[in-house]
């Protein structure tokens, strides 16, 4: 079976975010386990879309709603490391894309993992997917679309 490889261009990071690993993130092998990564990569995501004005999820109107997930893992990390988060956008399509993750621990120059996240836009109301905002497209103007 083939492995999963993720390489993101440079230029499509947007913002980065430092987190520490907790004691309670560590599994029974004594490294970061793949549950807590994954609440690690959901809370970069949100203070990602936090800090650009984007509603992650909505009581009334359009929110994002997360399709798929993607991990590499490249090294362990261990209690209190202190991890970098770089995260960006890519592949947009007509309802939504791709956003992207580099995870480094920064004292010692470590590739942790990549990972990829997909998106689409979500009428809570309507209960459907529906097209991307102009007003997103707008803030990312790097990122490429796909059909």
């Amino acid at each position: 079976m083939a492995r999963l490889q993720l390489e993101f261009p440079e230029d499509q990071y947007y913002f980065s975010t430092p987190l520490t690993v907790r004691v309670t993130d560590i599994n029974g092998a004594n490294h970061l386990g793949n549950d807590s990564m994954i609440s690690m990569i959901s809370e970069a995501r949100a203070r990602f879309l936090f800090e650009f004005g984007i509603r992650e999820t909505a009581q009334e109107g359009i929110g994002i709603i997360v399709t798929d997930l993607a991990t590499t893992y490249k090294a362990e990390a261990h209690a209190r490391d202190q991890l970098l988060f770089e995260v960006g956008m890519m592949d947009f399509n007509k309802y939504g894309g791709d956003i992207i993750f580099r995870i480094s621990r920064p004292a010692n120059q470590t590739l942790v993992a990549m990972a990829k996240s997909g998106f689409v836009f979500f009428d809570y109301q309507a209960g459907k997917v529906v097209a991307m905002p102009d007003d997103f497209k707008a803030k990312f103007s790097r990122v490429n679309y796909i059909d």
